[in-house]
């Protein structure tokens, strides 16, 4: 896909004072995806983001879009760290947001290929990314973009009972 944006959005890199906003959009984008089942709580990780934020700035792994000088996205990347060989060396898109009202322009698409861009020269072969199962905009946003299905995550409750419930 191409990576036009708006041509009053810019994409670069972040600075020390955006760690502040990007947190509250963090907060945002946490908030939005409690309603796919999410369990992060937004407003208790709050400050626990913004510091990961500025770690993000320091390492150059935080890219915003701003618009008339107001970050309205975002998308945070780094490399895989495993402790497992692997015969691929991975790149990971931690977060990517756009706010409300600034979706549907081409910024997400930008902010994705600026990221896989900038994890290519870091050297990864494939890069790699969450989505909750129950975000069906997201699922379609990240087909639209060549991503597939790798691993898939299960989760429960450890009150469920499976064999008394039929829910398999």
């Amino acid at each position: 896909m191409t990576a036009t944006c708006p041509s009053d959005v810019t994409i670069g890199g972040a600075e020390s004072d955006d760690a502040t906003r990007l947190a509250d959009i963090w907060v945002d984008l946490a908030t939005d995806q409690r309603a796919h089942g999410s369990n992060l709580l937004p407003a208790e990780n709050r400050n626990r983001v913004r510091e990961a934020m500025l770690q993000h700035i320091v390492t150059d792994t935080v890219l915003v879009a701003r618009r008339e000088g107001t970050v309205v996205g975002f998308v945070t990347f780094g490399r895989e760290t495993e402790y497992y060989e692997q015969d691929v060396h991975r790149g990971v898109i931690h977060n990517i947001y756009v706010t409300e009202g600034n979706r549907g322009a081409g910024i997400g698409t930008a902010l994705l290929a600026r990221a896989e861009a900038a994890l290519s020269e870091m050297g990864v072969d494939a890069v790699a990314l969450q989505a909750m199962a129950k975000n069906d905009d997201a699922r379609r946003f990240y087909r639209r973009h060549g991503y597939h299905p790798h691993r898939i995550e299960f989760e429960k409750p450890t009150k469920s009972d499976t064999l008394t419930t039929g829910d398999e």
